[in-house]
Order: structure tokens, then C-alpha cells, then sequence
């Protein structure tokens, strides 16, 4: 068929007009919002064309452009425009003029315009828009990277040369000349103008919280010394303009060097030195408390603050990466990702002994949390010293759901750690035997790691020193893995991880080496992942659903059969008699980024005839009831004798189920319900007398499966029984609040008691 041109293009070139025109690109342009500083949903609309960044003019401009910019920015709407350059005007090309979009459209270039630089305004017509502050669902992150211009681009990233022998010694290296690879080439930076709220900046991108004042007396006598050495080659390197860089200004609020005032070379070029009678700049940094050399004795202050700091990340597969949660009223919540930014989230990151952010991740991306959304709409400077110092909102009031849960990864020190582990002989890099770098007799060599008491927390450090997320397995027999020649010698041995570690050399092992297993087939291996499930119990289903019941032992064979009651059931006449059964229905959500799966595969489970089902973990909960000291009086476990998606939120497909010896497994996002009246559902209490105790919910209890945080598995609630009736209240996740904070509530909790 013939393709015919419509009417209205013969109508216009009748009149002599060209049609209207949509700039080209084989990819949707790049578009930024200027405008005040931490409203990230608001600004000068700007469009990256040729390399230049330019403004859009507000002619015919109205909400379905603003619509389709802001959507192409990430965010769900527009709420409004602004006209006649309101958020000021811009600098450099009016890059579009008339655009003119239906609304559905995906990008700004998919919309007709005047064309590229066709255009008869003023920067005093540039357009602004204002966005609605939630990100859209498929909108993950913001990188530095996507915010930086043409020059910011080729502004790569910075070091520290140390020139004190006592700096080159340290790890990580805090102090020394500042060095910027631009465009490839490392160049030295004019200390002329040079100011303390640049090196924080330059602090914040090499991982540390915070800048230190410099001795510049000292580094200008070292510095001349060096222009009058004969031998040295400094003398001729200054005098040419490619070796420096002339004059950088930053506020001290921004999360990259590039964001700042950045000028390469003099306004006259090569007709005027870069650094006439200057030198190269110094930076200090103070490193955090994470990635200083151990002290005999941590400092009261801080102890103190290390103790009370009221934010935290959790579930990130590195090191300074995770899900940012606030303690507010003595328990902890999170942060929606509303109006959440890189100014913000570097807040965090220092408060928490890190550099500035290098992204900020929106919609849950590191998984979803568990109780109240404390914060929403956090619009932080810069420069306060905790986050709870930032004007926001309540999360619970702005329509936040737990899927706009706030994230960040932050820059953190290079400690030289990654390049003293390595995996050998593995089917692909993530995984195959460990083989450290350590000191033997002053010589540093590689070697294996004996597998004695190697387990999933020694495994999860060597995962993480290695820059590989979590571990999916600690491998104790590795013959089918080939390691490196020369390194099958066993030079690390009962390791001993609490999992904070940065590096195995920081864990506990022993001084002389001894590994009762000697070398080759059972040296120490790991498979790495860089997502993993978690489960968290639903505290308050099992608050509501608590009750005793007296069950009949001819009712219990089955639960007798499969230890589910105490010790003393097996003194008793059967069938004669019951047994008191604390009862309660648990729900055990999958908030993590993988699936829950068990450790072994349908060949390894075991078939129970008694219940006529498999169990894929043997052990997948522990229930106990505690004295207030921690003792056991009561205790019954709960074998996974089916691990299947009970539900699913709206969206999601259930993905596990028991039937037909299916698949075993909990989705992410979707929960296994477990209900109070089907057998070993409890707690025997038959031998427990009236009084107050802890009931204690524990899932994955010997870490068999691999999870992204392991600190919320415990569910703990405060139990009191008169001998005929029962209470649990006060049920949490065991970092859910502050070390001290059960003791308040339950106090609190007397008071009422006393006033009622």
C-alpha cells in the first residue's frame, strides 16, 4: 500500500510553514530540574543537547508537558508549571520553545517543538516545573553519575597521594595531595582559594564523614624544598596548565566534586599559569569509627554515641548500603522515599561514620520493612549532624506505604581488604574455595582457610570483603574445587565471625595454625549472591491470636510422635490425661529481594508417615517460654513440614505450595501462615506454674538458609499466666526497639495497670 501524506502537512507547507518538528535522538534526552536546594520534584526544566545543558522556554508550555517531563524524570505526575523563569533564569542555549505534547507520551523528544535551538525567547520565559514528590514504581535509583553535566562526566573521581611517611603507612590513607582524574588524566588541584568546605566534599566521595584542618606551613617548606631539587621533575610539571587543576568551589553540601564550581584551566587558557606561586592542595580527613585501627579502649563519648545513634541501614549486601530506619519514641521505622535525595541520604551516611551518597534508591529496593514509617518528605541542608535535625513529615500521614521504603549506598574507605581474598576453582566467579592473603614469618602469602567451625556468618564476611552481596552457602568439603597452585597450604584456621567484620583477618582464628582436617578437599568455600530473602515474624497476629487449650492425649499421638510436647508427656498413661497448650497462629513474611528456599533439595527431605507429609527443614522455628532472666521453662519446636506462599498482596503470583509434592518456598513480598490449630502450633506449658515470662518466637534458627539480616529472625513478646488464662503483650521483632526500650514499656506498662 501507498503511504499518502495526511492534509494538514499540504495545509502547511501551502502556508508556507514548516510542520512541527521532535528533536531526534536514538535515545530519550537527558533532562535535570535546577531549583532550591533539597527539592529534588522542583526546579528550572533543563535538557541536555550536544553536550550542553539548556533551558525550555514557557511558551504553549502547560500541565501534560509538565506531565510527560516529570514522568521522564522518574516521578508519578506533575502537580503544577511555572512560567517567566520563576525558579531564575537559566545560563547557555534555549535548547526547545513551543513543545507541544498530548500527555501520554514517555519522553520530552517524543512531543512536537520549534526544533533544537529554534527559538524566539528569553531566559526570562524559562520554564519551571513542580513534581509530585513520589517516584514512580519502576523508578529504582539516582546516582551521582546521572546528575553531573559534560564537565562532571569526564570528572571521574579523586585520590590522596600521602607525602608524610606516617600517612603512607595508614589504611585507609586520610591525608595527602589531592589528586582529580580528568578525562582520563590525574591532575594536581591549585590550592589557591582552596577552602575546608571543599574538602569536605572531597572527604564525603573517598568514604569519610568528615575533614580535619591541615598543617600548610609544613606541606608549603616540603613543597618548596621540592621546587629547588635539581633532580626533581615538580619544577617543569607546574608550569604546564594540563597538570592542574585552577580553582574549585563547592558549598560542602555536595555529593561529588563535580557538582561543584569546577574551572579546569585560567578564563585566558594557556596565556595565564594555572597555579602562579601556588601549590598542590592538601586534604585531611577523619575516618569513621568502622575503618579505624583497633583501640585497646573505645573513647567514653564514643561509646556513648556509637550507643545511642538513632539511625541505622539494614539488608544492604555491602558495607554503608541499606534500607535507611530512624528510632523514633524508642522504636524503630522507616523512611519513604518521598522527596528522599543525595543531600538527605549523605546525612545519613555521615552520621553513620560513611562519606557522601553515591546513590539513593527508591520503592523498596533493598526490601520492605516491618512497623510504623516514621519520616516522609526529608528536606535536609546538607550540613545538619543527624537526620532528625532535617525538617520532614510523618510518614503515616502522607500516604506512605511500606513499598516506598527509602535506601542509600554510600561511599565508603578503600581499605585494601578486597585485594586480600579470593575464590579459586568455582564455576563462576561468585563462588569456589576461599584463599586469603596473610603474613607468615614477615612474608605475605596466599593460602586456604581450614573449614573447622567455617559457617554461614564467616561466610557472609568473606562474601562481603570479597564486594560479592551475601553468602548462599558455607562449603565445608571443596575436593571437586581446584585451587590455585601454591595456595592449597592452610594458612587460616578456626575462624570465628560475630558478622560485622569488613574482613576475615579481623575475625577471631588461631595464633599457630592447626586444622584437624589438614589440607585439600576440606579447605573452607562459599557461593556468593547479591540478593537474599528475609523473614520477619508477624508480631501482632500472634499478640490477637494467643489462647490455652486443653487437649486430650488421645489427640496427640502424632505431635508426641514428632517432639512436640515436653519431656514429662512421656511419663503419662496414654491416652489418659491432656496436655496445656499455649496456642497462637504465626505469619512469617519474605521482605528480602530472593526467594526462601530450603537448604536441600527434594531428595534430602524427609517423609513424616505419621502427618503424611515432607519436611524440607527439620528446624525452621524455635518456640520457648523464658523467665525473666532468659531461662527456659517451656519449649517446643516447630519442624517446616510445608513452606509454601499461604498469600500475596495484590500483583503478585503465589509461586510455592505444598500440594502434589510441590515446590517449597515463601516468594518475596508474600507470607506463610502457619494457624493456631493445626499440630505442634504451641507451646507445651503443662509442668509451668502462674507467673510472669518472655514467650520467644525464633525463625531460621540455626541460620541454615541465608538471609539478609539476621537481627530481626526473633519475635519476643511478655507473657503472664494466672494458671488459667494467658496474656501476651508487648509483642516485637527482636530490632524492632533500643536495647533498653522493653524495660520502659514495661513500666509504662505497670503504671496502667496501677491507674486502671
Amino acid at each position: 500500500m501507498m503511504w499518502s501524506p495526511p492534509a494538514t502537512l499540504f495545509l502547511l507547507l501551502l502556508l508556507g510553514q514548516a510542520p512541527p518538528s521532535r528533536p531526534q535522538s536514538l535515545v530519550a534526552m537527558k533532562l535535570r530540574l535546577v531549583g532550591p536546594e533539597g527539592r529534588p520534584a522542583e526546579g528550572r526544566l533543563e535538557v541536555l543537547h550536544q553536550g550542553q545543558w539548556g533551558s525550555v522556554c514557557d511558551d504553549n508550555f502547560a500541565l501534560q508537558e509538565a506531565t510527560v517531563a516529570c514522568r521522564q524524570l522518574g516521578f508519578e505526575s506533575a502537580l503544577t508549571w511555572a512560567h517567566s523563569a520563576k525558579y531564575g533564569p537559566g545560563k547557555g542555549p534555549i535548547w526547545l520553545d513551543n513543545v507541544r505534547c498530548v500527555g501520554t507520551e514517555s519522553s520530552l523528544d517524543q512531543c512536537g517543538s520549534n526544533g533544537w535551538g529554534v527559538s524566539d525567547c528569553s531566559h526570562s520565559e524559562d520554564v519551571g516545573v513542580v513534581c509530585h514528590p513520589q517516584r514512580q514504581r519502576g523508578y529504582l535509583s539516582e546516582k551521582v553519575s546521572n546528575a553531573l553535566g559534560p564537565q562532571g562526566q569526564r570528572l571521574e573521581e579523586v585520590r590522596l597521594k600521602p607525602i608524610l611517611a606516617s600517612a603512607k603507612r595508614r589504611s585507609p590513607i586520610t591525608e595527602g595531595a589531592l589528586e582529580v582524574r580528568y578525562e582520563g588524566h590525574w591532575r594536581q588541584v591549585c590550592d589557591q582559594g582552596w577552602t575546608r568546605n571543599n574538602s569536605r566534599v572531597v572527604c564525603g566521595m573517598l568514604g569519610f564523614p568528615s575533614d580535619a584542618p591541615v598543617d600548610s606551613h609544613y606541606y608549603r617548606k616540603v613543597w618548596n624544598s621540592k621546587m629547588k631539587d635539581p633532580t626533581s621533575r615538580l619544577q617543569s610539571l607546574t608550569k604546564k596548565n594540563s597538570f592542574w587543576i585552577h580553582r574549585v568551589n563547592c558549598l560542602g553540601t555536595e555529593p561529588h566534586m563535580a557538582n561543584c564550581q569546577v574551572q579546569v584551566a585560567p578564563a585566558k587558557g594557556k596565556l595565564q599559569p594555572a597555579c602562579p606561586g601556588g601549590m598542590h592542595a592538601v586534604v585531611s580527613c577523619v575516618a569513621g569509627p568502622h575503618f579505624r585501627p583497633p583501640k585497646a579502649k573505645p573513647r567514653r563519648k564514643e561509646a556513648q554515641a556509637e550507643q545511642e545513634t538513632r539511625v541505622r541501614l539494614r539488608s544492604g549486601a555491602q558495607v554503608g548500603e541499606g534500607r535507611v530506619e530512624v528510632l523514633m519514641n524508642r522504636q524503630w521505622g522507616t523512611v519513604c522515599d518521598h522527596g528522599w535525595n543525595l543531600i538527605s541520604a549523605s546525612v545519613v551516611c555521615r552520621e553513620l561514620g560513611f562519606g557522601s551518597a553515591r546513590e539513593v534508591l527508591f520503592g523498596a529496593r533493598l526490601g520492605q520493612g516491618l512497623g510504623p514509617i516514621h519520616l516522609s518528605e526529608v528536606r535536609c541542608r546538607g550540613y545538619e549532624r543527624t537526620l532528625s535535625d532535617c525538617p520532614s513529615l510523618e510518614g503515616s500521614k502522607n500516604g506512605c506505604q511500606h513499598e516506598n521504603d527509602a535506601a542509600v549506598r554510600c561511599n565508603i574507605p578503600n581499605m585494601g581488604f578486597q585485594n586480600q581474598v579470593r575464590l579459586a576453582g568455582g564455576r563462576s566467579p561468585a563462588e569456589g574455595v576461599v584463599e586469603v592473603q596473610v603474613e607468615v614469618n614477615g612474608v605475605r602469602r596466599w593460602g586456604s582457610v581450614c573449614s573447622d567451625h567455617w559457617g554461614l556468618t564467616e561466610a557472609m564476611v568473606a562474601c562481603r570483603q570479597l564486594g560479592l552481596g551475601f553468602a548462599n552457602h558455607a562449603i565445608k568439603d571443596t575436593w571437586y574445587w581446584q585451587g590455585t597452585p601454591g595456595a592449597g597450604e592452610v594458612v587460616m584456621s578456626g575462624v570465628r565471625c560475630s558478622g560485622t567484620e569488613l574482613a576475615l583477618q579481623q575475625c577471631q582464628r588461631h595464633g599457630p595454625v592447626h586444622c584437624s582436617h589438614g589440607t585439600g578437599r576440606f579447605s573452607a568455600g562459599v557461593s556468593c549472591t547479591d540478593s537474599a530473602p528475609d523473614l520477619v515474624m508477624n508480631a501482632q497476629l500472634v499478640q490477637e491470636t494467643a489462647y490455652l487449650e486443653d487437649r486430650p492425649l488421645s489427640l496427640l499421638y502424632c505431635a508426641h510422635e514428632e517432639n512436640c510436647l515436653s519431656q514429662s508427656a512421656d511419663r503419662m498413661e496414654w491416652p489418659y490425661g491432656h496436655r496445656r497448650l499455649l496456642r497462637f497462629s504465626s505469619q512469617i513474611h519474605n521482605l528480602g529481594r530472593a526467594d526462601f528456599r530450603p537448604k536441600t533439595g527434594r531428595h534430602g527431605w524427609i517423609w513424616h508417615q505419621c502427618h503424611r507429609h515432607y519436611h524440607s527443614i527439620e528446624v525452621f522455628t524455635h518456640y520457648d517460654l523464658l523467665t525473666l532472666n532468659g531461662s527456659k521453662v517451656a519449649e517446643g519446636h516447630k519442624a517446616s513440614f510445608c513452606l509454601e506462599d499461604t498469600n500475596c498482596p495484590t500483583g503478585l503470583q503465589r509461586r510455592y505450595a505444598c500440594a502434589n509434592f510441590g515446590e517449597q518456598g515463601v516468594t518475596v513480598g508474600c507470607w506463610d501462615t502457619y494457624r493456631h490449630d493445626i499440630d505442634c502450633q504451641w507451646v507445651d506449658i503443662t509442668d509451668v506454674g502462674p507467673g510472669d515470662y518472655i514467650f520467644q518466637v525464633v525463625v531460621n534458627p540455626k541460620n541454615e538458609v541465608a538471609e539478609s539480616d539476621f537481627s530481626n529472625n526473633m519475635m519476643r513478646c511478655r507473657c503472664k499466666y494466672d494458671g488459667q488464662r494467658v496474656w501476651l503483650h508487648n509483642c516485637h521483632t527482636g530490632d524492632s526497639y533500643r536495647a533498653n526500650a522493653e524495660l520502659f514499656l514495661e513500666q509504662e506498662q505497670r503504671l496502667r495497670n496501677n491507674l486502671i
